[in-house]
C-alpha cells in the first residue's frame, strides 16, 4: 500500500514546476497523499493551478502568510469543508533584493522584520491553526538551508530568518508533540529555483558545492522530495524537531 494513502497534505509554497514545493509534492502524490494547495497571489494562481491539475490536488486556494486575514481564512474554508490535514509542508520565504545584495549590517529595519516575518514567523501562525485540523496527529516539514547556521556570502538576512524557522522548529515540536504533531525542517543543498536565483554568485556556490561535497554533486529536488515523505509518513513516525540536512554532505566539511 502506498506510503500516504488516505492522508490530506496541505502544501504552501509551490510558484512553478521548479519549486522545492514542487518536488515534494510530486513525492507526496507518487504515495498516494491527496493534495491541498496554496498559491500567494493572483501573479501566481494559474501556474500552481496548472500544476495542481497535474498533481491531481483537491483543492486550491489563496493564502498569503503575510496576511493574518487570508491565513486564518484558509484554514476557516478547510474546517468548513470538513477537510482534515495530516501533513503540511511550509516551504515560504522572502527577503527584499536590496537586502540579500548589500552588507548585512546595512538591513534596514523594515527589510529585517519582513524577512523575519514572511520566513520564519509564518510557520508559527501555520502550525497554530493547522493543529486542529489535525486531530490524528501527523507532520509539519518546512525547508531551510544551511546559511541559518553558517554565514554563507551574501544570504544575509535571509540566514538569520532561517535560523529562527529552525528554533522555532524545535519549539513548536515541544508543544505539539503531545498531540502527535512532529514538526521538522529540511537544510536543502542549493538548487535551482527562482528565488535562488535572486541570491547573488549563485552559481559558483552551486559549482563550489558539487566540487567539495563528500557525494561531489549537486542536491537532486527528488531527493528532498523524498525525504519529506519519510518525515510524513510513518517512517518517519520518531523524528521531530530536528533538522535533516540534504546536501550530498556539504554541511560536514571543513576547511
Amino acid at each position: 500500500m502506498p506510503l500516504l494513502q488516505g492522508r490530506t497534505i496541505l502544501v504552501m509554497g509551490i510558484a512553478n514546476r521548479w519549486s522545492l514545493a514542487y518536488a515534494i509534492a510530486q513525492s507526496l502524490r507518487r504515495e498516494g497523499a491527496e493534495l491541498v494547495l496554496t498559491y500567494q497571489a493572483e501573479r501566481v494562481k494559474k501556474s500552481v493551478e496548472d500544476l495542481g491539475r497535474d498533481l491531481g490536488a483537491r483543492r486550491i486556494s489563496l493564502c498569503d502568510v503575510g496576511q493574518d486575514a487570508s491565513v486564518e481564512a484558509l484554514f476557516a474554508g478547510l474546517a468548513a469543508d470538513r477537510i482534515r490535514l495530516d501533513g503540511v509542508v511550509h516551504s515560504i520565504a522572502f527577503a527584499q533584493q536590496q537586502d540579500l545584495e548589500r552588507a548585512f549590517e546595512q538591513t534596514g529595519r523594515a527589510g529585517f522584520t519582513l524577512a523575519l516575518d514572511i520566513s520564519a514567523y509564518s510557520l508559527v501562525t501555520v502550525a497554530h491553526h493547522a493543529a486542529p485540523l489535525m486531530a490524528d496527529g501527523g507532520g509539519i516539514v518546512t525547508l531551510s538551508y544551511l546559511g541559518a547556521t553558517r554565514a554563507v556570502p551574501n544570504y544575509n538576512v535571509m540566514g538569520v530568518a532561517k535560523a529562527a524557522l529552525e528554533s522555532s522548529v524545535r519549539y513548536l515540536a515541544s508543544e505539539l508533540g503531545p498531540r502527535r504533531i512532529r514538526v521538522n525542517a529540511i537544510s536543502a543543498g542549493p538548487v535551482k529555483t527562482a528565488s535562488a536565483r535572486a541570491i547573488k554568485g549563485f552559481t559558483s556556490i552551486l559549482d563550489h558545492v558539487a566540487e567539495r561535497a563528500p557525494l561531489r554533486r549537486a542536491t537532486d529536488p527528488a531527493e528532498v522530495g523524498d525525504t519529506a515523505l519519510f518525515l510524513l509518513s510513518d517512517l518517519g513516525r520518531g523524528v521531530t524537531g530536528d533538522t535533516v540536512f540534504v546536501d550530498s554532505g556539504y554541511h560536514i566539511m571543513g576547511i
